[in-house]
């Protein structure tokens, strides 16, 4: 089955838009379900940039001092971001050179990364031009739908 990413996008922005947190959609044989949690967990360790901030009734004191008293950075406003929940790829094969690099130029349409999506590749490509300035994911990280992947400046 090949995966309609925009229609997939188009889900995913309704049950934003409507504060849902599962649609399902049924077109013959093909059955698409897309569904998201009420608040974010992550059960993988994740960088500190993007660990949510426990809340106190969820973390036991000790936790907090094992961290320093960091806020965790603000993703910029203007990254891009991923349009489907997946592992992200920096490279197309293992070993291979990365797609992208910080500083480096890009055009409209190159390709970013590659999310896989239910054994699916999805090339995430760029939607302008401009130079990388920042990549905020790393290599083989599991990625949440809307989560900022790389600045373009």
């Amino acid at each position: 089955m090949r995966v309609d990413s925009a229609l997939l996008r188009e889900l995913a922005e309704l049950l934003s838009a409507n504060d849902l947190t599962e649609i399902e959609v049924e077109d013959g044989d093909r059955k698409i379900k897309v569904r998201r949690e009420a608040a974010p967990v992550i059960a993988h360790a994740a960088p500190a940039a993007y660990a949510p901030v426990p809340a106190a009734a969820v973390a036991p004191p000790a936790a907090s001092a094992a961290y320093p008293s960091e806020a965790p950075a603000a993703a910029p406003v203007d990254a891009i971001k991923s349009p489907m929940v997946g592992t992200a790829y920096l490279s197309p094969e293992p070993g291979a050179k990365p797609f992208i690099a910080v500083g480096q130029p890009i055009k409209q349409g190159d390709t970013l990364m590659i999310i896989e999506a239910m054994k699916v590749m999805n090339p995430i490509t760029a939607p302008k031009g401009g130079k990388i300035a920042q990549i905020l994911i790393g290599d083989a990280q599991p990625v949440e739908f809307d989560q900022p992947l790389v600045v373009i400046e």
